[in-house]
């Protein structure tokens, strides 16, 4: 998979580059020490994982379909899933984080001269997101079914 970009992508959802940028970020922490006679599975092969099964949804996404695809057991799946999850967040304060002054001002900039004029202090703006969901939620779900039949959450974010 490492040889084919293409492939890469379709299947993580991310880029190579990307999956190496998370994977020096995450790999450091102890929640991937094995303190048994057992190895774990090594990082990157957890993080392509996990990476898999948040890029899926519906059937494709369910333990037992990952767990097929790479070639582990649905408890690996489980395990690898709450690892990551666990360094991704204790990373928090780190890479999250509101812009500078400077950064909003170059986003700024880069809007206006990018595209237009007039949404330059909308420096933050994303609209309608679709981010799918797994299920029919059980609390009003027929609220959350889409335009293209699915159900999922409509996004929209702006910050001046």
């Amino acid at each position: 998979m490492s040889d084919d970009p293409k492939r890469f992508r379709l299947n993580l959802r991310v880029s190579g580059s990307t999956f190496d940028a998370l994977l020096e970020h995450l790999r450091p922490h102890v929640i991937f020490t094995s303190d048994g006679p057992i190895a774990q599975l090594p990082v990157e092969h957890q993080l392509a994982i996990v990476l898999f099964r948040f890029g899926h949804y519906g059937n494709a996404a369910s333990v037992e379909a990952i767990a097929q695809w790479a070639g582990v057991s649905a408890g690996m799946v489980v395990n690898a899933t709450r690892r990551v999850i666990i360094a991704a967040l204790s990373l928090h304060d780190e890479v999250v984080h509101w812009p500078t002054v400077d950064e909003k001002e170059a986003a700024k900039d880069w809007v206006e001269d990018s595209s237009c004029a007039a949404w330059r202090d909308g420096y933050c703006f994303v609209d309608g997101t679709l981010v799918p969901l797994g299920d029919k939620p059980g609390y009003h779900g027929e609220a959350y079914f889409d335009r293209k039949s699915n159900y999922s959450l409509n996004v929209q974010v702006r910050c001046i």
